[in-house]
């Protein structure tokens, strides 16, 4: 009679979903139900290819709302320079957005895609959007409040186009500048590293209070999913060299580069992006120790990991030449969500294959597809899953590029001002009869914002987006009496027959990204050091060095008068001259070390063999206007103050999380 009642009570709770199907209630459709009853709901209903849909990104360019629907892809992306039209305007980004999204909607769950960009330094692909400062340069400014400013913008910029993910913020912890990726990392110290991943509450909102430790967290249509990326090492490669193997005990893996983890997880980040690295020769793809068993399971991350373009792939060598293998291995190490990007039914494929043959456990599956759900669930995708037109307006706005200039301003680092400390040049006098501006940098905005702007290796010239120029700052700036004589590249005869009273050279790196950027020698590309030569040596001058890292300056500096490191400003030229000609005080601080020469490094402060050109913490500062102050010294009171205050900060949270794990 037991069996029976306990038949009977199954057939009845089957009848009672049937039912509940059948009037169209769905308890993971409904915003009422607690998050994770949503989660198991919909994981329930769903069958092994959705799941593995929901597993799969691809690129927007083999995208199509069909594909969406027969495949039931779960996430698109924009690559580096990857746009639905040259110079596309929101509206056109937002129509784009939305016709994948009606492609996922049209199944037969209804799951929503979500749609990932790299907005790495503002919505850096997108025409007219406000380009911030890279990391190197906001690391100068220890201002982790103005971060988390810049991420809102940002997160504001991208919900503009209509788009809810970004691959960012990038916290490796650079300790090679040889590495082509050191200007997307905020310092060589893990501390500083650390404070600056306030940005995630400024992508994503600050977490509630009553909010476990690692649950992901997205504060409403106004905010977007953040990443960070990419773990873990990938600053520490043997000679800089991108993708290369990080050789590194556990201990200085956990002290070093592991950190801002600790940090981006208590706040809430949603995605975590695994490194083309090696630590110790195993691919960090293909690492389960550190994916799945110190990040999800030591550190109770409950978002979910995501792979980097093709970093499945590059598990082999070559990439790509066992690619079953390679769904294997990193499917198993933890990744949960894989960047393809183009080839995605042999993922699909492979991984379903390996899945039915029970080589891949369908505890995994399973696994991943919670944690993306959560995700979608907690960003409210599935109450708001099509943008709309409501934030065009945010994209370049005034209010957004004031911000990107306030931090030009803070980034800058006075390395040198003047050749003896009693005659500093800078601040430099609006009114003058005639000054002089060279250099290859002083007016291409391609060049000033660097890397990841706009195509995946930069531009070169004016026309790639809108922005001010170094020297069209300089001629808004000075007395309109003044004569501004621009001559790129001039010989040291044109500068001494033109009775100039000063000149600014800008001069330093082409733009580049990744691997591109890898470099041995670190020099100022030419005619930099020509340039510098021939007008130094003529006429008193301040060198601006417009680089992603410290470059090779030892030689020249005695023929300088003034030298200024403004890294990769971004849009806003007038952010640089508003302090070189004293609106606005120098302040910043080296956030990494500035070598003599390049047999030295890597070399990073603390070091025994620590002999830099400018030591870590380094930077002049001067007062606004007429008022000039100079103070030499490795750091300032406030930069002492900054850095326990920062120590003691980090050793506090990081000791009440491991007690809360």
């Amino acid at each position: 009679m037991g069996g029976f009642r306990i038949c009977f009570l199954g057939v009845l709770l089957c009848c009672w979903a049937a039912i509940g199907e059948a009037t169209g209630y769905m308890k993971y459709k409904d915003s009422k139900q607690p998050l994770m009853v949503r989660v198991k709901d919909l994981t329930s209903r769903m069958t092994l290819e959705e799941k593995i849909g929901q597993m799969t990104q691809i690129e927007r360019s083999v995208a199509s709302a069909e594909i969406m629907k027969k495949y039931f892809i779960g996430s698109v992306l924009s690559g580096g320079g990857s746009v639905p039209a040259p110079k596309a305007s929101p509206q056109t980004w937002v129509k784009m957005a939305n016709d994948f999204q009606k492609g996922s909607l049209s199944t037969r769950l209804g799951i929503p895609m979500i749609y990932g960009i790299d907005a790495v330094h503002g919505h850096n692909n997108v025409y007219n959007a406000t380009i911030f400062p890279h990391n190197v340069g906001l690391g100068a400014t220890r201002d982790p409040e103005l971060v988390k400013r810049i991420g809102a913008a940002t997160a504001l910029e991208v919900r503009a186009t209509g788009l809810q993910y970004v691959f960012a913020p990038c916290i490796a912890v650079c300790r090679d500048p040889r590495w082509g990726r050191c200007y997307e990392s905020y310092s060589e110290d893990p501390k500083i590293v650390q404070a600056m991943t306030e940005i995630i509450p400024g992508l994503q909102g600050d977490v509630p209070s009553n909010s476990k430790k690692g649950i992901p967290y997205v504060g409403g249509k106004k905010k977007v999913a953040a990443c960070a990326k990419h773990y873990v090492g990938d600053g520490g490669t043997h000679n800089g060299i991108n993708e290369n193997n990080t050789i590194i005990n556990h201990q200085g893996l956990m002290r070093i580069h592991m950190p801002p983890y600790f940090n981006s997880i208590i706040k809430g980040v949603s995605t975590v992006m695994v490194s083309y690295s090696s630590w110790n020769g195993e691919k960090m793809h293909a690492n389960r120790d550190l994916v799945t068993d110190f990040l999800k399971n030591k550190l109770r991350f409950r978002g979910f990991v995501i792979s980097d373009w093709q970093g499945i792939d590059r598990i082999t060598s070559p990439p790509g030449v066992n690619y079953s293998y390679s769904v294997l291995a990193g499917v198993h190490a933890g990744i949960d969500m894989v960047m393809v990007p183009y080839n995605y039914t042999d993922f699909i494929d492979d991984l379903t294959i390996q899945v039915k043959n029970k080589v891949i456990p369908m505890t995994r599956i399973d696994d991943a597809v919670r944690r993306i759900l959560r995700v979608k669930f907690t960003m409210g995708l599935f109450e708001n899953p099509m943008a709309d037109l409501s934030f065009v307006d945010e994209l370049g706005k005034q209010g957004h590029r004031e911000l990107a200039k306030e931090a030009v301003r803070k980034s800058l680092v006075l390395l040198k001002n003047g050749k003896s400390a009693d005659k500093p040049l800078v601040p430099l006098p609006k009114k003058a009869p005639k000054i002089l501006v060279a250099g290859s940098h002083a007016d291409n905005l391609g060049y000033q914002c660097g890397g990841w702007t706009i195509q995946w290796q930069g531009l070169s010239g004016n026309d790639l987006t809108s922005g001010t120029t170094i020297l069209t700052a300089i001629k808004a700036t000075v007395d309109p009496a003044t004569k501004v004589v621009f001559n790129e590249n001039p010989d040291a005869n044109f500068v001494k027959a033109n009775d100039f009273s000063y000149a600014i050279v800008v001069v330093g790196e082409p733009p580049y990204a990744e691997t591109a950027g890898d470099s041995l020698n670190l020099t100022i590309s030419d005619p930099g050091p020509s340039t510098i030569q021939n007008v130094c040596g003529a006429v008193q001058c301040v060198v601006v060095i417009i680089s992603g890292r410290p470059v090779v300056i030892e030689p020249y500096v005695s023929s300088i008068d003034a030298l200024v490191a403004a890294w990769l400003p971004g849009t806003e030229g007038q952010g640089v001259t508003d302090v070189l000609f004293g609106d606005y005080s120098f302040s910043g601080k080296l956030a990494r070390t500035w070598f003599k020469s390049v047999d030295q490094l890597p070399m990073n402060v603390g070091d025994p063999h620590y002999d830099p050109l400018f030591p870590f913490g380094f930077g002049l500062t001067t007062k606004p206007s007429s008022v000039r102050l100079t103070s030499a010294g490795v750091l300032s009171n406030g930069g002492i103050y900054y850095s326990m205050v920062s120590l003691s900060m980090s050793l506090f949270i990081n000791l009440l999380f491991f007690i809360h794990t």
